[in-house]
């Protein structure tokens, strides 16, 4: 009898083990990406805290965390705006690339609930975060003439053409990476409903719970969004990958059809895409920023030719 007992014991206890070792496994990034100021700053291998300014902005309704690489106001700024559930951390490697180093001052911000501004205390508001982050591109910009990119991926980009339509005097240039931008395209985790419950969310990483209060909100922001896209007249490029399963590419054409005043249009679909581009195709998306920051600084956008627009 004590022995199976015992063999029952085993066949509970092991596949619970082995559950919570994987379940461990797959949420500690979620920890790791929402760092404090310290291993934000540290994070930055190729540079010394002496390049870095790390600092906070009172927004209209929240506090933000910004870090900021350069302050010459005679440079273009480069803002980077992540996607969740993330932090500025997400945009580490690409704020270390001399050549966009060498051509404008960057600037990446925590959107409100993520990393220094407010974790877990989500603000599923597209607007009011637009709202947040454009006061501290006011902050940071050097005067009303300096040039602003913002580079937004996947739900940051949701917030990015948020500002460019809200606020387009400010915005000059536009990237949208598998942005979510299309209601009810986008594919949401049926965990997404349970683990939103107050029995289960205290026990998520805070940028989890952020996310998912975010995510069972995509919908109706992005329906407020869609008589809005005409207002965006910034040069705009469009990056989505053809297999991305989360945020589908319907996104993509979406947006296409409604930047009916974007003074220039680059739609650019990526062949085996998927959501990860930021790490598979780093040097295509340094590419157009690049070609962005040409935009800027001959003052107005080019002429499209075919090869402009890829579909």
């Amino acid at each position: 009898m004590f022995r199976k007992k015992r063999h029952f014991a085993y066949l509970v206890l092991v596949p619970l083990v082995v559950f919570l070792i994987y379940a461990g496994y797959r949420v500690y990034p979620y920890y790791k990406n929402q760092p404090t100021d310290a291993d934000l700053i540290h994070s930055f291998t190729d540079l010394s805290a002496d390049d870095i300014t790390l600092g906070y902005v009172e927004g209209t309704s929240r506090d933000l965390r910004y870090l900021e690489i350069g302050s010459q106001p005679d440079k273009p700024l480069l803002v980077f705006i992540h996607g969740s559930p993330s932090s500025s951390v997400f945009w580490v490697k690409m704020m270390q690339d001399s050549a966009l180093l060498s051509r404008a001052n960057l600037l990446a911000i925590d959107r409100p609930g993520y990393g220094g501004s407010g974790l877990g205390n989500a603000m599923t508001s597209v607007s009011e975060q637009a709202e947040n982050v454009v006061e501290v591109i006011r902050e940071k910009m050097s005067g009303p003439d300096q040039p602003v990119i913002i580079h937004g991926s996947s739900y940051g980009g949701t917030v990015s053409a948020r500002i460019a339509m809200d606020f387009p005097d400010i915005v000059d240039g536009l990237l949208l990476q598998s942005a979510s931008m299309a209601p009810n395209e986008e594919y949401v985790y049926w965990l997404s409903h349970p683990t939103s419950h107050w029995l289960i969310r205290w026990a998520l990483p805070a940028g989890i719970r952020t996310a998912n209060q975010e995510k069972l909100n995509h919908q109706q922001q992005l329906e407020d969004m869609v008589d809005e896209w005409d207002n965006i007249d910034a040069s705009t490029v469009i990056i989505h990958g053809t297999d991305d399963w989360l945020i589908y590419p319907r996104n993509a054409y979406f947006a296409c059809g409604r930047l009916t005043n974007a003074s220039k249009l680059i739609h650019h679909m990526v062949d085996g895409g998927q959501h990860d581009l930021i790490y598979r195709t780093p040097d295509l998306i340094k590419a157009y920023l690049n070609e962005l920051l040409d935009d800027v600084a001959t003052g107005r956008a080019p002429d499209l030719d075919a090869d402009d627009k890829e579909n």
